[in-house]
């Protein structure tokens, strides 16, 4: 081959690793939170954290049984432990259709009080939840100045933009409104005289037009690099968007076919971007006589750990009961996935032979394991080195910057 193709070829190709790197540099170092939960502006107080802690307690030790056959013990003791100590890990105070609408005066306060909270609660902290923010009204026609000015009144009363801060952007219908939301950042950065790039937000995939374009294209895949970097997760709306796919309510659920279609598009879209994928809601919650309450508890737990199994980390909350079974099928699935990944990582490490070929890109994923894990609280480290002791913390990280060819 002669000089000048290979110049050609490296010219081409080039450009193709800087885009590719850019638009696809990987999974961001920041934990990913197990769940968000969403709270009605009108009903958050400081210390509503504790209240659903306090209350998703009352209820497991009613249903204490089922729990443990759902579980088993350790997995229900480390459940119970997080509920004591910070049950909420990330929290949307809801001025959008969880809330309604109100009078503009009444939402012009719930948004000044859901900033002060927000501003409490980084001073409260591990107590309080490590991600907070709000879910203004959306951007359409009817309702963008509301959202707008409800975002203001918030980061006013804050004092600024709290730390973990994160807005919600409901109802992406178009990629072009991800620019209306990055000219929105980079406004109320200057106003508040924040570096560039600190404000982020999440976009709600609640309307087929999100997954699947006029033009054929995913809208979802576009959104997620015009908002890059501020784009942090995208977020699945269980009931809206089955509902615009005219599934009547009955079968309306995360787990219907057209849900794993649309969040099956997220996931690829977001593959490699550093951008979170969550999960939607169930509305069915765990009140009233006591086989309701128990159909309600193992109806949870059994979604949670499908979405878990499909990849799929965090999802949403919308009831104290929910954070029972939350924490339980968590903490179930990485306490039973830790020690097969703890071996097979034991042999990538030394390079022996096991049953199974791990390659680079496997250990890669049986890492993330050990690492949601630890970060969810299912096992501690030293749980991992009675296993494997070369599976250390700082091995683990020299894995991750290695890109998994460690020792290659």
């Amino acid at each position: 081959m002669n000089p000048e193709t290979t110049s050609r070829i490296e010219e081409i190709l080039g450009a193709v690793d800087a885009d590719l790197a850019a638009g696809f540099p990987g999974d961001r170092a920041e934990p990913q939170p197990v769940h968000t939960v969403y709270v009605s502006a009108a009903d958050v107080e400081v210390d509503t954290p504790a209240q659903w802690g306090r209350r998703a307690l009352e209820l497991a030790a009613d249903v204490r049984p089922v729990l443990a056959d759902l579980a088993g013990e350790e997995a229900l003791a480390v459940a119970l432990s997080r509920l004591r100590t910070n049950p909420i890990e990330d929290l949307r105070i809801d001025l959008e259709d969880g809330y309604g609408r109100r009078d503009d005066a009444v939402e012009d306060r719930h948004a000044r009080h859901a900033g002060e909270v927000l501003a409490a609660w980084t001073s409260m902290r591990p107590a309080a939840p490590r991600m907070a923010g709000v879910r203004a009204k959306g951007l359409g026609a009817g309702e963008r100045r509301r959202g707008l000015r409800t975002l203001e009144l918030v980061l006013d009363a804050a004092g600024g933009v709290p730390d973990g801060f994160v807005f919600t952007v409901p109802k992406l219908r178009d990629a072009r409104q991800v620019d209306a939301v990055n000219l929105i950042c980079a406004e109320f950065e200057r106003v508040h005289g924040l570096d560039e790039g600190a404000l982020g937000y999440e976009l709600q995939v609640e309307i087929p037009q999100a997954v699947l374009g006029a033009d054929g294209r995913a809208t979802v895949a576009e959104a997620i690099h015009r908002g890059r970097p501020r784009v942090r997760a995208l977020h699945y709306g269980t009931y809206d968007y089955s509902a615009a796919c005219g599934i009547v309510s009955a079968q309306q659920s995360l787990a219907h076919p057209v849900a794993d279609h649309a969040k099956a598009v997220m996931q690829a879209a977001a593959a490699q971007t550093g951008v979170w994928v969550s999960d939607g809601s169930t509305q069915v919650v765990p009140v009233g006589p006591r086989d309701a309450v128990e159909a309600a508890v193992r109806r949870h737990h059994g979604l949670v750990v499908r979405s878990l199994e499909r990849g799929f980390y965090q999802g949403w909350d919308m009831h104290p009961g929910h954070l029972v079974t939350r924490w339980l099928a968590v903490a179930g699935f990485y306490r039973s996935a830790m020690p097969v990944a703890a071996r097979r990582l034991q042999a990538y490490a030394e390079r022996t032979g096991s049953d199974v070929m791990d390659e680079p890109a496997t250990a890669m994923s049986l890492a993330l394991v050990i690492r949601r894990g630890v970060h969810a609280g299912a096992f501690t480290h030293d749980e991992v080195a009675a296993i494997a002791p070369l599976v250390t913390a700082a091995w683990l990280d020299e894995l991750r910057s290695a890109g998994g060819s460690l020792g290659d």
